[in-house]
């Protein structure tokens, strides 16, 4: 917990630079099948008494997570020809269009009196030879990190014209030890792997934590009083509180998309509805009654309906409902059984588990279950979760039968799967929004 105040208190002061006029360089992430845009990114430059490493460390930072995108290819600095010395001068466009370069990123690193860096970056249009923007931080020398998957994000943002996703963070399930002796822990990490920490001790199981999309505070389901209960957890204070005391069993939830409420299960006598329970008041309202299994549900980015699981039907299928619980309609009609469903930040798809051949499907639909398309498949591939720009999909994975589960992020093309490190194995991850 100390290490997260750390990182919060050390957030970068962001200083915007005159930009010029608009270049023409963007490029298009709806295609399917896609040509990642050449991109060079030197080492940043150290200004004299500057520690040359944590340029290094940024740029490195900023060119993985920019391939990890899909959508850029980060050329190898040794084919570069020019080499730059100053970022305030104009580079050799051609000596970057001959190694096909189509934008390019300098940066440079200045210490300050107090301690501080500051670390400037400008992103150049190789083919239009015109600039097309620049930011400047200042921060302390340890958030480095932190400051290159924020100028990840702002590139990414003025190439493809939408949010970046690197600034954020992943919690998930660190599972170790035998199978009939498993302990599950509540984790964190940065997206990319980076700074893993644990959050739960591990004497109890955790299952199916997820993020609050509006502060860091987290909701899952713990077995530490022996019996399932879903409790909140905040980040910040490490402070953990069970969510209510009811007569059943309480599992699947989730906050709804203004985070002042929480969406689960709910079991009694036998049968499992879904309710909304307010944080402020901790008023409970049914949503569902029905005599299956009413599970999993997700709220629309707008707040106005919710994605859920369902068996009334036989099998375990997709419906949507308003808000309220009313007008409930099935949307998955394919072959297989569907079940975690997950709304998209952006509204207009919803991310999905699928079993059909014995085997493990992630995939994605509309709202209205149209459009369906799978993007991964393994002996087990289930859970997934959204980037908060609602173009990448993460999910764990059992590739065989006793192998153990580890993450995987997939983008909606379905072309770019990549593992994501962590520590041991791991399960459930949930994506936070980006980081304020």
């Amino acid at each position: 917990m100390r290490f997260l105040t750390i990182l919060f208190a050390a957030c970068a002061a962001l200083v915007a630079a005159v930009s010029p006029a608009r270049a023409a360089i963007e490029i298009d992430i709806t295609r399917g099948h896609l040509n990642p845009m050449p991109v060079a990114a030197p080492d940043f430059i150290a200004a004299p008494g500057a520690d040359p490493r944590v340029g290094q460390q940024i740029s490195a930072l900023v060119r993985a997570n920019l391939e990890r995108s899909g959508l850029f290819r980060a050329l190898d600095q040794a084919a570069y020809i020019e080499k730059v010395v100053d970022i305030n001068v104009q580079p050799r466009f051609a000596d970057w269009r001959i190694i096909n370069a189509q934008a390019l990123i300098v940066g440079q690193t200045t210490q300050l009196p107090d301690g501080r860096v500051r670390i400037e970056f400008r992103l150049w249009d190789v083919t239009a030879e015109q600039e097309v923007f620049g930011l400047q931080y200042a921060t302390t020398p340890e958030n480095w990190r932190r400051i290159a998957h924020k100028i990840s994000d702002a590139i990414y943002e003025r190439l493809t014209g939408e949010k970046g996703y690197f600034d954020t963070r992943v919690v998930f399930v660190a599972e170790s030890g035998p199978k009939t002796r498993r302990v599950k822990r509540l984790a964190i990490m940065d997206q990319d792997g980076a700074n893993p920490s644990y959050l739960t001790s591990g004497d109890y199981m955790v299952l199916t934590p997820r993020f609050s999309p509006t502060a860091q505070q987290i909701t899952y389901m713990s077995y530490e009083s022996g019996s399932p209960r879903v409790f909140l957890f905040n980040i910040e204070t490490g402070r953990q509180e069970v969510l209510g005391q009811f007569p059943g069993m309480t599992f699947a939830p989730r906050f709804s998309p203004d985070g002042s409420a929480v969406l689960l299960t709910l079991e009694q006598g036998g049968n499992s509805d879904i309710y909304r329970m307010d944080l402020r008041s901790r008023q409970r309202t049914r949503l569902t009654d029905n005599p299956g299994i009413d599970t999993s549900p997700s709220g629309s980015p707008d707040g106005t309906r919710i994605v859920f699981n369902s068996d009334r039907g036989g099998s375990p299928q997709l419906y949507v409902m308003n808000a309220d619980g009313s007008d409930q309609k099935r949307i998955s009609f394919g072959d297989g059984r569907y079940s975690t469903p997950v709304w998209s930040p952006r509204g207009d798809l919803i991310a999905f588990t699928k079993q059909t051949g014995g085997r493990f499907q992630i995939g994605v639909m509309r709202p209205d279950g149209t459009g369906e398309r799978i993007l991964s498949e393994s002996y087990l591939d289930e859970g997934p979760t959204w980037s908060p720009n609602g173009r990448v999909v993460m999910f764990f994975r059992e590739p065989r039968p006793g192998a153990g589960p580890s993450l995987f992020s997939v983008d909606l093309t379905g072309q770019n799967l990549r593992p994501v490190p962590t520590p041991t194995q791991a399960s459930d991850p949930a994506w936070s929004p980006l980081l304020p």
